[in-house]
């Protein structure tokens, strides 16, 4: 199927055979929405990526802390959450998921390589921390930022950079895969 600018070109040219005097160059200039069109396939797979890398990275993660002895909570929770009682690992794959759009597009102009991995650990660590201590678990009645617990710190920011990796992972194997497969 062809593309909004291979059809604008083809409108230009045959105006162009039709010798009609409209302004061709305002036709071959892009809307500047145009320029930053994500794909709704880079969108969905951005999404599962940040669905996936909760239970296959941020939750691993949370596991080796619990093992260690630095954090009580125990991976992939299945207790109910308010207000739909959704259990609560897939309550944090959904958010994951959309947070992986977020990332996705914070990646999007980042070659892989090492600046590539250090915004995705980055940004996993700091954004889906500090939103989680200084907004979520104050509308939850919890104590800001782990209530100052070192070990609370420590966790959110593992955890959580963790998942900025797998998502960063995730993306890089999904651009790599061949296009017949989703196709399907």
């Amino acid at each position: 199927m062809p593309g909004v600018r291979s059809l604008q070109r083809e409108c230009v040219a045959r105006r162009l055979e039709a010798g009609s005097p409209t302004s061709v160059y305002r036709d071959l200039k892009p809307e500047p929405w145009e320029e930053s069109k994500v794909p709704t396939r880079s969108i969905v797979l951005a999404f599962v990526a940040g669905f996936v890398a909760v239970p296959a990275f941020h939750q691993p993660m949370l596991a080796l802390l619990h093992a260690a002895g630095i954090t009580p909570a125990l991976p992939y929770a299945t207790r109910p959450l308010p207000p739909l009682g959704v259990p609560q690992i897939l309550s944090q794959s959904f958010w994951g998921g959309v947070w992986g759009m977020i990332l996705a597009l914070v990646l999007q102009r980042l070659r892989p390589g090492a600046g590539y991995w250090v915004t995705a650990v980055l940004f996993g660590a700091f954004a889906l921390s500090l939103v989680a201590w200084f907004i979520v678990a104050p509308l939850k009645g919890l104590p800001v930022a782990g209530g100052g617990h070192s070990s609370a710190i420590a966790t959110g920011l593992l955890v959580n950079g963790a998942w900025g990796f797998g998502v960063a992972l995730l993306l890089l194997l999904f651009r790599e895969a061949p296009r017949e497969t989703y196709a399907r």
